[in-house]
């Protein structure tokens, strides 16, 4: 976002917040009819009769509450982060269920309307193209998952009934790299596993993205109670044609079987965020 002020609107600056890049469709203005996004905006098409190619779909939101100054404190707090992220793909997710689109990133802004249009004007070839290879395709996540080893932190209990070692230091040392040693196998195995079930998933997909497994509290998995738990060692995201879905369904739940101690968790159906970067932007980029 550049450094020309905003628009005001009955006295109070406003700024275009841009959610996605919205494919032609009749009706698609209709569809937007209450539709609320960011601050409880309402949310429109720009241009408003977008029907000969891709429009922005936009709110006006308070330039004191969304200018650059704003933003930098707002991006600290954990809660309205996760509100407006949380609003910002609710808007997204109906416009998908009538069209295809591109969304954008979290807080893509321009000073006023003028400023967007010249922008989804600069960049509407490229818009057009990668709206078509997104046709009759959605996006689905697949996590893998390697449960927690059963073996203690500490060494491991000798067999019952085996006698007492000579030398309870060799014997402690010696449990230990057997522990160390099992848990290599286990991680070699589940990467092996990981393997298999991503070259399970890319046969039904016309592109895939590996996104850096997720660590810290989100790591351990947590199905939301059901007792799954484990390490992510996978986090994939597959675009996958509207009529391959079954296969890819039926591929991942082929390749999870006889894996003991893997779980795939497979998400979606998404809008294909992962694989919706639009082309840059060298001339008011919006902040």
């Amino acid at each position: 976002m550049n450094g020309e002020q905003a628009r005001p609107v009955n006295g109070e600056s406003r700024l275009v917040y841009v959610y996605a890049v919205a494919a032609p469709a009749p009706g698609l203005g209709g569809r937007l009819a209450g539709v609320r996004g960011v601050a409880d905006a309402p949310v429109t098409l720009l241009p408003e009769a977008a029907t000969a190619g891709p429009a922005f779909l936009v709110s006006e939101v308070p330039a004191a509450d969304w200018g650059e100054e704003a933003l930098r404190h707002r991006f600290e707090d954990l809660g309205w982060l996760e509100d407006t992220a949380r609003s910002h793909h609710r808007v997204i997710e109906v416009l998908a269920e009538h069209t295809n689109v591109l969304p954008l990133r979290l807080a893509t802004l321009y000073q006023d309307r003028d400023r967007a249009l010249e922008a989804l004007n600069r960049r509407r070839d490229a818009f057009a193209a990668r709206l078509a290879l997104l046709a009759r395709h959605t996006e689905y996540g697949v996590k893998v998952y390697v449960a927690p080893g059963a073996e203690p932190d500490g060494a491991p209990a000798p067999p019952t009934g085996a006698p007492a070692p000579p030398n309870p230091g060799r014997a402690y040392l010696q449990a230990r790299r057997a522990q160390r040693h099992a848990r290599e196998d286990r991680y070699r195995q589940a990467g092996e596993a990981a393997d298999r079930i991503a070259a399970a998933a890319a046969r039904h997909a016309t592109q895939a993205v590996r996104h850096p497994v997720q660590t810290g509290p989100l790591a351990r998995g947590d199905d939301g109670g059901n007792g799954g738990t484990g390490e992510n060692i996978l986090n994939d995201a597959y675009l996958v044609p509207d009529d391959r879905t079954d296969a890819f369904l039926a591929a991942l739940e082929e390749a999870g079987r006889d894996l003991p101690g893997i779980r795939i968790d497979v998400t979606g159906p998404w809008a294909p965020y992962s694989f919706a970067t639009p082309p840059p932007d060298d001339r008011g980029t919006p902040s």
